[in-house]
């Protein structure tokens, strides 16, 4: 049986895991504080429950990121046929001393072995805490345009083979 758009259990499906554990950056949207949309590329490490983004303290995502806010995650590809998995949820946050476990694993995982410790020695000098954001999936979406395609698409190719 085929999950439908916006359930949970998309999250395992094989596209689904191999984008989770892809070196492309998210895409993070959220309400700035003035109502205004941001849309910002990020890295992020999936933990197995939850989407996370690491950033400074004094990020200005920390002025509209709080516990309880929602946000939008989008992790994709970049040629036909477009591979996209798309989070919705809620946010919450916290500060830890020093880099965040997570954000080393997203590092290793994106600039692998040499690079990524290099980023690391380079980062923990000027990190002495870090504000660490946590997505909740509460709708996940997929689309592999192979076998499940955006809504509309799908209703026109049902109405042409009619």
């Amino acid at each position: 049986m085929t999950s439908h758009q916006g359930d949970l259990a998309l999250l395992q499906e094989p596209i689904a895991q191999q984008l989770l554990q892809s070196t492309s950056p998210a895409r993070l949207a959220y309400v700035w504080t003035d109502g205004s949309p941001r849309l910002v590329p990020v890295g992020f490490h999936w933990t197995g429950s939850e989407l996370f983004f690491g950033t400074q303290p004094d990020s200005p995502k920390n002025k509209a990121l709080h516990d309880g806010a929602w946000a939008t995650a989008s992790i994709d590809t970049d040629s036909m046929p477009y591979r996209v998995l798309q989070i919705r949820g809620r946010i919450h946050t916290d500060i830890v001393d020093g880099v965040a476990p997570e954000y080393e694993k997203l590092v290793m995982r994106m600039m692998g072995e040499e690079g990524g410790r290099a980023w690391l020695d380079t980062m923990r000098p000027m990190t002495p805490r870090m504000a660490r954001f946590f997505l909740t999936p509460e709708w996940v979406g997929l689309l592999d345009f192979e076998t499940r395609f955006p809504s509309a698409m799908e209703r026109a190719m049902e109405q042409a083979s009619a």
